[in-house]
């Protein structure tokens, strides 16, 4: 972390990058999803096109939702392409907006992950909380 004060401090400078944030194809089955999530250790995951781009997310808690509103045996809802369930055309930031502009937009929408992407739309990496949070947090210490 570069010691920059919390106000010129950008979504780039906290984000995880794409080999921290699980990513998944529009086809990729739900229980590998749920796999890619565990192994990452994050709740959510990127939905992408062939091309990177971002088509979708999927949180845990959509999860959980649709578990208790599907009425369908877990192993064919496991079976399913993960599009299917995740929401389309989901909330994203780009990776030069200032954090506390980016944190203002998560408490808003009450979200704890942000997929950040480019200006096509192809996804670069995630914007967690609990980084987001630690980088305003190493920052105030340094002053």
């Amino acid at each position: 972390m570069s010691t920059q004060s919390d106000q010129s401090l950008t979504v780039a400078d906290v984000m995880l990058t794409m080999d921290a944030c699980p990513v998944a194809d529009e086809r990729t089955i739900l229980k590998e999803v749920l796999e890619a999530m565990d192994k990452h250790r994050l709740g959510v995951v990127c939905i992408v096109d062939q091309g990177m781009h971002l088509t979708g997310i999927l949180t845990e808690g959509d999860v959980r939702r649709k578990l208790l509103r599907v009425q369908k045996p877990l192993a064919a809802l496991l079976a399913d392409d993960v599009i299917t369930h995740a929401v389309k055309s989901p909330i994203s930031i780009t990776a030069d907006v200032q954090l506390m502009d980016a944190l203002d937009l998560m408490g808003e929408k009450k979200i704890w992950d942000l997929p950040v992407v480019d200006a096509d739309m192809k996804v670069v990496g995630m914007l967690h909380l609990h980084q987001a949070i630690r980088g305003v947090l190493d920052t105030l210490q340094q002053k």
